[in-house]
């Protein structure tokens, strides 16, 4: 998957408040979405640009979604009527994000009209829901810091993990290699990453094959120290045994 410069730009510093958080996040957004609609307009159906979205959507805006939901907003103490009326916008950002998804996966029952609606349509969602949840919060005299400083993962590592190259050096700390493991779950059949750093990785592979026992292979490229380098590929699912006619 590829990383867009605006990601690579964010990538430098992580947000520190909410606003600043929500900047990040549309900006991702827009980022994936724009390239849909584009293409949906001209009667073209964008695989890998909606692929990409759309991963992003469900990596990135669902947790988002889940943070502010079970750590920002506890964090400041929000009234019961207030987190009502944001698990109710979280749930259409849901249903939303959970049509562009089954255009991915039902592609026969979307025509590229319908496919350029629900787009901007996700994007209409998500940003009356940001900007009313700003607004609420400056009414409210508060400034939350961003989830990623309430313990989250930062969405400027989003794409420092999701290329063929992940450098464990820049996503430092046990939230730096649980973003690395979450990823490495969602490889495809056959997909590989090679991963480098400055410690010893193999704690990482220790949890990725008690998750998935001989899901995945990993041949190691080089031995720290100075510098360790391993390649892991995900193996496709085995095959079910067929019982032969007696």
């Amino acid at each position: 998957m590829s990383d867009t410069g605006e990601d690579r730009d964010a990538a430098d510093e992580v947000a520190a408040s909410l606003v600043e958080e929500h900047a990040v996040l549309r900006q991702a957004v827009h980022a994936r979405a724009d390239p849909v609609i584009r293409a949906a307009a001209t009667g073209t159906w964008p695989v890998t640009e909606l692929n990409e979205l759309v991963n992003y959507l469900q990596v990135e805006v669902l947790r988002q979604i889940a943070d502010e939901e079970w750590l920002l907003f506890r964090a400041a103490r929000s009234a019961s009527d207030e987190l009502a009326a944001l698990r109710r916008d979280h749930l259409e950002l849901r249903l939303a994000i959970d049509r562009l998804t089954e255009a991915v996966t039902a592609r026969a029952c979307f025509s590229t009209a319908q496919l350029g609606a629900a787009t901007r349509d996700l994007l209409d969602q998500l940003e009356q829901h940001l900007r009313a949840e700003e607004q609420q919060l400056e009414a409210a005299g508060e400034h939350p810091a961003s989830t990623a400083s309430l313990g989250s993962q930062p969405h400027e590592w989003y794409p420092l993990t999701e290329g063929p190259l992940i450098d464990l050096d820049q996503l430092p700390g046990p939230t730096g290699a649980d973003a690395v493991f979450d990823r490495l779950l969602r490889l495809r059949a056959d997909e590989q990453v090679q991963i480098i750093s400055g410690t010893d990785p193999s704690p990482l592979w220790r949890r990725l094959s008690y998750a998935d026992p001989g899901g995945y292979g990993m041949a190691v490229l080089r031995k720290g120290p100075p510098r360790w380098e391993i390649e892991i590929v995900k193996r496709p699912p085995a095959q079910p045994l067929v019982a032969q006619p007696g």
